[in-house]
């Protein structure tokens, strides 16, 4: 059983006559650097990141006086009335207004606590393996601010839309905040309404949860959860640490784009011969008039196919295995999901048994990625490497995946637009 749970979020201050918080919004602190954290205070010495953000870089942890700093901060903000503490439980609906490729979408989703558990133990379900460094740095700024600063981004299925519209049709007439972060916009609203809550979190309460991003973000509230039964013994059901802040959108929502990561060899070129003299492969000319192009021209060619670019190329090749289950033989103990991944097949079987023996001796090549497949080709041509341009990872399959037990390739997802930060805060402790 999945359980969610509303709850009385921290947040900034917004008049009901002027809701707009562009200023104070801020990406996720994890693909920010020094730079980045300038220009927005700059504009704005009350934005999220002063708090979100308090040591570079931001997956290694910093000073205990860098976190402590954080936590002043918040408590200065709520009290001088920069941020406030809701007094209702709510869920906190919250929709993305932006433009990809000259189509108009609104992605629907709502913030709420998820409660923590031990993956392969119920309906939460990783798809990608976390590292140390990450967790360490949130968990010194969760003890420090007993909160949970940005969410974990889940996914849940519901072809019918039935969670999305029970929320709709009690929202309140005016959003509660708005904001424009990097062109796109940022609504919320709170929904406070008793039957509301009720209904929705009966109706998650039997959904799978497959999270698309804050892998560390889920291992370090597990972590922080841990660490208070240390200090202070068992927490009661409820207690708010037993759960960690979410956004949840449905695997159907219209808004729900994932784009692809492309690959580039920097300094390693992949000649076509190569390719060709592998008789497990099929290897052919792809008519595309740009790298951009690139992924909608290999659909036609199967989930596995790939677009492979040499420096100085004139054009565009299209790689793919001639038997669909290749990695059988090279990965029986991969779950058959994993195995028809078109990425499983590129690091698996292309670069790790082709490219690497013959091209690397035997090492395995430096891997960058891009998510503009322009720039992968561009890379390509400045280092004498090679670009692999992928197709996005389908919804489909990161369900078919998560359901089977694996882990995806790394960067297999790239969901578009990124959340925004400081929308909602949530506090790990009883309200007062």
């Amino acid at each position: 059983m999945t359980a969610i749970q509303p709850f009385a979020a921290i947040r900034y201050a917004t008049p009901p006559a002027d809701p707009d918080i562009s200023t104070r919004l801020s990406p996720p602190y994890d693909i920010l650097d020094a730079r980045d954290k300038e220009a927005l205070l700059r504009a704005d010495g009350r934005n999220f990141v002063k708090i979100d953000l308090p040591h570079i870089p931001p997956k290694a942890a910093g000073p205990p006086a860098a976190y402590q700093a954080a936590a002043s901060q918040l408590d200065a903000w709520l009290a001088d009335g920069t941020l406030v503490r809701d007094t209702a439980p709510a869920f906190y609906v919250y929709h993305q207004a932006f433009r990809h490729c000259g189509v108009d979408y609104v992605r629907k989703m709502f913030f709420a606590r998820l409660r923590i558990e031990a993956f392969g133990s119920g309906k939460v379900y990783p798809h990608e393996r976390t590292f140390g460094g990450p967790k360490e740095d949130r968990l010194c700024l969760t003890r420090a601010t007993r909160a949970n600063l940005s969410p974990i981004f889940g996914l849940y299925p519901d072809a019918e839309n039935a969670v999305a519209r029970r929320l709709e049709r009690a929202l309140p007439g005016r959003p509660l905040a708005v904001g424009t972060l990097d062109g796109v916009e940022n609504r919320l609203w709170a929904v406070t309404d008793g039957a509301t809550l009720n209904e929705v979190a009966r109706l998650m309460a039997d959904k799978a949860v497959y999270i698309a991003d804050g892998h560390h973000r889920y291992g370090t509230a597990a972590l922080y959860r841990d660490w208070l039964v240390e200090q202070h013994g068992p927490l009661p059901e409820n207690h708010p640490a037993n759960f960690v802040l979410c956004v949840f959108c449905a695997l159907e929502d219209p808004g729900l784009l994932i784009l692809p990561t492309h690959r580039v060899l920097p300094g390693v070129r992949v000649p076509a011969g190569l390719l060709r003299a592998d008789d497990r492969l099929e290897v052919a000319p792809l008519e595309a008039p740009s790298a951009e192009a690139v992924p909608a021209a290999l659909a036609p060619f199967g989930r596995q196919a790939l677009g492979v670019y040499a420096a100085g190329a004139t054009g565009f090749l299209m790689v793919r295995p001639r038997a669909a289950d290749l990695l059988a033989a090279f990965e029986p103990d991969r779950a058959p999901p994993w195995r028809a991944l078109g990425l499983a097949f590129l690091h698996a079987y292309l670069l790790e048994r082709v490219v690497a023996p013959a091209l690397c001796g035997g090492r395995a090549p430096e891997v960058v990625y891009h998510k503009s497949a322009a720039a992968a080709v561009d890379e390509a041509n400045a280092t004498g490497g090679t670009a692999f341009l992928m197709q996005a990872t389908t919804m489909q399959e990161l369900r078919a995946v998560c359901e089977a037990g694996e882990i995806m390739p790394q960067k297999s997802t790239y969901f578009y637009p990124k959340l925004a930060s400081g929308l909602v805060i949530n506090p790990l402790t009883w309200p007062e």
